[in-house]
């Protein structure tokens, strides 16, 4: 059985809140229409789900507070915060790769929005089926939460060697697998997937790239879902901080679109950070590490790697 502070009405209430902001960031972020997102727009909506995910932990920490108790209230807000920063964080590694992927396939920046869109939509329906699981694994056998801890610590290990690389994307097994089998259009066709041309069915390049989005969303569920558990184990504190990082994708890769480069040394710093949540999950029989200590590790390394990489980017243009 999952044990989680959450009442059935608080995962409908949150579910029905997830649904209306998707409609809102969807009309505020160009609508039907393709629309380049604007930094000044990114920005705004930034702050915006930074700022509501914080209001949710405020307001969670109230309800829990007069229900449960102040200690248990503080306990589950703490767990929350700490999900979103790892989640968040790790997102950033995300950003990096959609980057990559609209580069090598030149995206035009009017046409992202859509597949982005589409990306988020997809990791939401993962999530759900992958927390739901991972929280069941773990409350049958606890011991997978050894497991956990290897896998980000192999993870982290791996990032940081190879932190410098870039993927062959057309060496993915699933990109040659789509372009055999399914017919493509040589050029994009404006936010189409799909078109009818001479009574045959066509694919878009478009269509290429959201199965690459959706690829790097489930590689990136894999990584980040087993490191939450390293802070908590209820379903729901696990799903609305993981919700809240994912809502918060296409605002924030519009954000840093422009000036990803300046962020360079950030891979080293989400490498360090899956090691630090990885041995935390090792050795939890031995030394029991609290959140908020947790919360101010990763905090240091992150913001330690994003230092480091202004810096260096600054000695660079001078």
């Amino acid at each position: 059985m999952l044990h989680s502070v959450a009442q059935p009405w608080m995962w409908v209430a949150f579910i029905a809140f997830v649904l209306v902001m998707l409609a809102v960031d969807v009309i505020a972020l160009g609508g039907s229409r393709a629309h380049k997102v604007s930094v000044r727009e990114a920005a705004a909506w930034t702050i915006v789900w930074i700022s509501l995910a914080l209001l949710f932990d405020f307001g969670l920490w109230i309800y829990l507070s007069d229900t449960i108790g102040r200690e248990v209230a503080t306990a589950k807000a703490m767990e929350f915060l700490a999900g979103y920063v790892i989640e968040k964080s790790l997102s950033v590694d995300n950003i990096f790769v959609f980057l990559l992927i609209f580069g090598h396939f030149a995206v035009p920046p009017q046409y992202q929005r859509k597949v982005l869109l589409y990306g988020v939509l997809g990791a939401i329906a993962m999530r759900i089926a992958m927390i739901l699981a991972g929280s069941w694994v773990v409350t049958q056998f606890s011991w997978v939460l050894y497991l956990f801890g290897i896998f980000l610590l192999f993870t982290g290990l791996r990032m940081l060697v190879a932190a410098e690389q870039e993927p062959d994307l057309e060496a993915n097994p699933v990109l040659r697998l789509a372009k055999k089998l399914l017919p493509f259009t040589a050029e994009f066709r404006k936010e189409k997937f799909t078109v009818k041309e001479h009574g045959k069915r066509l694919f878009t390049p478009l269509f290429l790239v959201l199965i690459l989005i959706e690829i790097s969303d489930v590689v990136f569920a894999v990584d980040s879902i087993p490191a939450i558990f390293a802070v908590t184990t209820d379903p729901f504190i696990v799903f609305t901080s993981n919700i809240f990082a994912i809502m918060g994708l296409r605002a924030l890769y519009f954000l840093l679109a422009d000036m990803a480069d300046r962020f360079h040394l950030l891979k080293f710093g989400l490498a360090f950070v899956l090691m630090f949540v990885g041995t935390k999950m090792l050795v939890v029989k031995w030394m029991h590490i609290p959140t908020d200590i947790s919360l101010m590790v990763i905090g240091g390394i992150l913001g330690s790697s994003v230092v480091a990489s202004l810096l260096v980017t600054r000695k660079k243009t001078h």
